[in-house]
């Protein structure tokens, strides 16, 4: 990896702790400094389409049911597109006030979406969906879902 690429690595880490950082304190505010104006967010299965509404809807988390919680993360990827974005997958999962680790089934895979803008690297785009164990002896990683059932043809 070149000293650049190091460099943006090292940046988009410290966008993450920072992010999980505001997330423990409870700050979405600080949860949401570098998410560009126009990112999106999908958190259990609904879209939040700009900064503002990721604050919005993670403000009235932490004075509800997410107060006191943190977060378990987990890197699992980190790869560039191009010169200007960056995709990390991760696994995480919330700890709510007073756990010590966070369930198998409350585990989800996440999908951040980095750009860099001005020199800065911000999140672009977020994305989880809950961790499904993939079948017994396949040796894939792939996760399935086994009883999905689309609710609509396309």
């Amino acid at each position: 990896m070149s000293d650049s690429r190091a460099e943006d690595e090292a940046a988009i880490q410290a966008v993450l702790v920072d992010s999980y950082r505001a997330w423990e304190a409870g700050d979405a505010g600080g949860m949401v400094a570098d998410y560009t104006a126009d990112a999106t967010a999908i958190m259990t299965g609904s879209l939040r389409d700009s900064r503002d509404a990721v604050r919005e809807s993670m403000a009235l988390a932490f004075d509800g049911p997410l107060k006191g919680s943190s977060t378990y993360n987990k890197q699992l990827s980190l790869r560039f597109v191009g010169r200007d974005a960056a995709i990390v997958v991760s696994e995480s999962g919330i700890l709510f006030a007073g756990e010590t680790e966070v369930a198998d089934t409350g585990k989800v895979n996440a999908t951040w979406v980095f750009e860099k803008r001005d020199g800065r690297w911000l999140i672009a785009a977020y994305h989880n969906s809950p961790v499904v164990d993939p079948e017994p002896g396949s040796g894939s990683t792939v996760r399935t879902l086994d009883s999905y059932q689309p609710t609509a043809t396309l």
